[in-house]
């Protein structure tokens, strides 16, 4: 591992890695560091008292942030008829059916962020889970990218729904927004994305569910939170 940057290291030294901050004051912190040539993204990793392996304790869900990641998402849409006019209108980058799905296989195509697909074109996804499943793009139904409504589900995704799940050691790791947010459009972003997290608690999780939470930048330091400062819920 390389030798810390001078920026980070001054971004380090206004951190008290001992200490859990409350969630206003730690976003504070990582947006008054000194911002590098480009927009940093502010990304969250929160980890739950959950045990991935068995089924019932997954956690995975979606949500449209109230200010948008700050990305531009370049979104794919199997659809076709009606469905693929409607998708194109409401700003879907790629749209089609075997031909896309031909590309992906043979090209190994993948400049898209999201996929969404009609049920009635499941049959052609799915020949793509190996390609799309390890990558996260897999249309689900649950995150509300298998639906007869592209329209909405496309706008979703431009204006900036996120899609959150545990990893295999009990860590959600997304994105709440870039650098030049206002912190207080960021801690709107955290508040919502914890919100979701915490109800979508699974029954089968016991004791403390809420562990630790880390904000950081890109290239920045993590700052940890106080768990207890987000809800009570947590316990």
């Amino acid at each position: 591992m390389g030798k810390p940057s001078k920026k980070y290291r001054a971004a380090a030294e206004t951190i008290d890695a001992t200490r859990a901050y409350e969630l206003e004051e730690g976003i504070g912190l990582v947006c008054g560091a000194e911002s590098r040539k480009f927009d940093e993204s502010v990304d969250i990793a929160i980890n739950l008292g959950v045990d991935p392996k068995h089924a019932d304790q997954m956690v995975r869900g979606a949500i449209v942030l109230p200010h948008g990641t700050g990305k531009s998402t370049r979104v794919l849409v199997f659809a076709k008829g009606a469905k693929e006019e409607e998708a194109q209108e409401a700003g879907a980058d790629y749209v089609g059916g075997e031909d896309l799905a031909k590309k992906i296989q043979s090209e190994g195509w993948l400049e898209f962020e999201r996929v969404i697909a009609t049920p009635d074109m499941m049959s052609v996804v799915g020949r793509l889970g190996k390609v799309l499943g390890p990558r996260g793009l897999m249309p689900n139904p649950k995150l509300g990218t298998v639906t007869m409504d592209v329209a909405k589900a496309v706008s979703d995704q431009k204006a900036g729904k996120v899609e959150y799940r545990v990893d295999k050691t009990g860590i959600i790791h997304t994105s709440i927004g870039k650098k030049s947010f206002e912190p207080s459009q960021l801690l709107e972003n955290a508040r919502a994305l914890l919100d979701v997290v915490i109800k979508a608690k699974p029954a089968a999780s016991k004791g403390i569910y809420l562990k630790k939470i880390s904000i950081s930048t890109t290239m920045g330091p993590g700052v940890w939170i106080d768990p207890t400062s987000v809800t009570s819920k947590a316990a």
